[in-house]
C-alpha cells in the first residue's frame, strides 16, 4: 500500500471508540506510515471529513 492509494475499512483488530468504529466501511487516503508498537506499520488514513487515524494493513483492502 502506497501514499495516495484509496483504501476501504474492512474491520477492525481492536475495541476502538465510537469515531473509529464509524469509519468501518468507508474510503479514505493513505497519509502516510506509523510505527506500532513493537515491529508493526501502522497505516495513516485521511477520509474526506479530514479525520485521520491509522489502521493495520489487515483491515484495509485497496480500491481502485
Amino acid at each position: 500500500m502506497e501514499i495516495g492509494q484509496k483504501v476501504k475499512v474492512l474491520r477492525l483488530r481492536d475495541r476502538v471508540p465510537a469515531p473509529i468504529v464509524k469509519r468501518l466501511g468507508q474510503i479514505g487516503t493513505i497519509e502516510g506510515y506509523k510505527m506500532t508498537d513493537g515491529s508493526g506499520v501502522g497505516i495513516v488514513v485521511k477520509f474526506d471529513d479530514n479525520f485521520a487515524t491509522w489502521f493495520f494493513e489487515d483491515e484495509l483492502k485497496l480500491v481502485q
